[in-house]
């Protein structure tokens, strides 16, 4: 890149009709998901309205330099876990507190809507952690396995934290995506692999354990605290059909909708199977009813795009903070992606995560373009690192 190119040459122009094409088929599919009568509510409006704030949050993020959110790293961190900690403490009883499908994880304010402030908090948790690998390095730079299990504390401290409000919500599908997270910014950072795989090993063994556990020996399990929901969760993914009636409902009812778009779909509106949530965490199973096996394949060729050309802006980068911070972000949306259409086809346990970009929701969309944002910036401030071997504290 050459450090006289001008704003418009530097402007990303790839990422942004990317993201239209997913506003494009967002408003298509929530046009669609609507036939079904679940809501009376039109939800088209609010999505365009969520979209343009969205525009605005990425140009006022993309304003801003590399080295400013560097700087403020620590205050963006803390004002995010802030937001947790106050929705914590405050009681249920609140009218600005709106408990949904069992979880206190929204906030309401007047006259403005509902937030999610843990949307907000993945972006505000890779910035922080980006900072920390970023100062780490910097001190330490001759690598040892003293050094990589100092920066291995470092981290969990870093995550412990967010994920305890989180998981007191309790929203298990939030954890895991500031785990992801974490588990990719941890092999980006360059720690020793005779750290980081035993770990990583260890923790593998550990999670298919206790799955083995909970599907046969749920009495042992119970004794450590686990409910009957849990242990439902989980059959009602292995075995829908055995609980039709109740938590097997909404993945039985995704599979026949995926399923009977066939190959080509039934076009648009054209859907006849009832799918709850079909706007938000199963949208996906409305492109697969309206446009079929074809239609649902180029949506994730569109996200398997947004992700290339993503790592392509990671590898150009040459400050490391930059670079740690659109890893985190593709970790992010990788694992949103993969687990939204995995829940869908019955891949992976359903766990609400919605579909980046399509699924309807103010929190959810305006917390990815604040991280689409970050790699506008990262993108179009590259060249102020270009050529700088030192970055400034």
């Amino acid at each position: 890149m050459k450090i006289d190119q001008k704003p418009v040459e530097r402007f990303d122009w790839t990422l942004a009709f990317i993201l239209m094409l997913f506003g494009v088929i967002s408003i298509i599919a929530i046009a669609s998901a609507q036939t079904t009568g679940q809501y009376k509510t039109n939800f088209i409006p609010s999505q365009i309205q969520w979209y343009v704030v969205g525009c605005v949050i990425i140009a006022i993020t993309m304003y801003l330099e590399p080295e400013q959110y560097k700087k403020a790293a620590w205050i963006i961190y803390g004002g995010g876990i802030l937001l947790l900690f106050t929705l914590f403490i405050l009681p249920d009883s609140l009218s600005i507190v709106e408990p949904r499908n069992g979880a206190k994880s929204w906030i309401h304010i007047p006259k403005l809507g509902s937030i999610q402030p843990a949307e907000f908090m993945k972006t505000f948790f890779i910035i922080g952690l980006a900072r920390a690998i970023t100062k780490h390095h910097e001190r330490y730079v001759e690598k040892t396995i003293q050094t990589d299990f100092l920066l291995l504390g470092k981290i969990a401290v870093i995550l412990f934290i967010p994920l305890f409000f989180i998981m007191q919500q309790p929203d298990l599908g939030t954890s895991l995506v500031f785990i992801a997270i974490t588990i990719a910014l941890i092999i980006v950072a360059g720690i020793s692999w005779r750290i980081i795989l035993p770990i990583f090993t260890g923790t593998a063994a550990l999670g298919l354990t206790l799955l083995w556990m909970a599907l046969y020996a749920q009495e042992f399990l119970a004794k450590f605290g686990a409910k009957p929901y849990h242990f439902e969760r989980i059959y009602s993914w292995v075995d829908p059909y055995s609980y039709a009636s109740n938590e097997g409902h909404n993945l039985i009812s995704s599979l026949n909708a995926i399923g009977s778009g066939e190959i080509f779909g039934k076009g648009f509106q054209g859907r006849e199977v009832y799918v709850p949530e079909s706007h938000t965490d199963f949208i996906f199973s409305t492109i697969g009813e309206d446009w079929g096996f074809i239609g649902a394949s180029l949506v994730i060729c569109l996200y398997f795009f947004l992700i290339y050309h993503m790592t392509k802006i990671t590898l150009e980068l040459k400050d490391m903070f930059s670079t740690y911070i659109c890893a985190g972000i593709i970790a992010m949306i990788t694992f949103h992606v993969f687990e939204n259409i995995g829940m869908t086809i019955q891949l992976l346990p359903i766990t609400g995560i919605p579909l980046p970009f399509i699924s309807y929701g103010g929190s959810s969309l305006m917390g990815n373009m604040l991280a689409i944002g970050l790699v506008f910036s990262m993108k179009f401030h590259h060249r102020t690192y270009m050529f700088s071997s030192d970055d400034e504290d």
